[in-house]
């Protein structure tokens, strides 16, 4: 029975020892020291960059709604269309504009070429003309492919 007692005492002393031992390591008793910063990262805000994206993509279906009609019964409606296409543009500005050119570098090439494409794309509408309108769409498309 004596054996026992002592086998009991020492782990008892071993639990104990270890117990003492992670507290002493953990300091403070906050948490662990971190090691190191974390890195920098100087990224825009996701939710401003979806925001616009969103505001981007809604006025993309609503020019893909005004195209969808049968060109021979029911052209598209020039207006709709024209709005569409300056909604998106300025869109396309802001995303630009804003601190995303420097953070999102690729936004910087691809989207001086989708406003040059949307701005080409306007002046067509404007006459009646709505292929540039349609490829306006199909830019977003490219672009996403081959970024993410």
């Amino acid at each position: 029975m004596s054996s026992s007692i002592y086998k009991t005492f020492f782990q008892f002393l071993t639990l104990l020892g270890a117990t003492l031992t992670l507290v002493a390591c953990n300091g403070n008793g906050d948490s662990f020291p971190q090691m190191a910063d974390a890195p920098p990262f100087d990224y825009v805000d996701g939710e401003e960059l979806r925001s616009r994206m969103h505001q981007l993509a809604f006025e993309l279906q609503r020019l893909d709604n005004s195209l969808a009609v049968d060109y021979e019964q029911n052209p598209p409606s020039q207006n709709a269309v024209v709005e569409s296409l300056r909604s998106i543009e300025r869109i396309g500005k802001s995303l630009q504009d804003g601190d995303l050119s420097t953070r999102h570098p690729f936004l910087v090439d691809d989207m001086d070429r989708f406003l040059a494409d949307v701005s080409r794309a306007q002046w067509d509408a404007s006459r009646n003309r709505y292929y540039m309108a349609g490829r306006v769409s199909g830019a977003c498309v490219s672009c996403h492919r081959a970024n993410y």
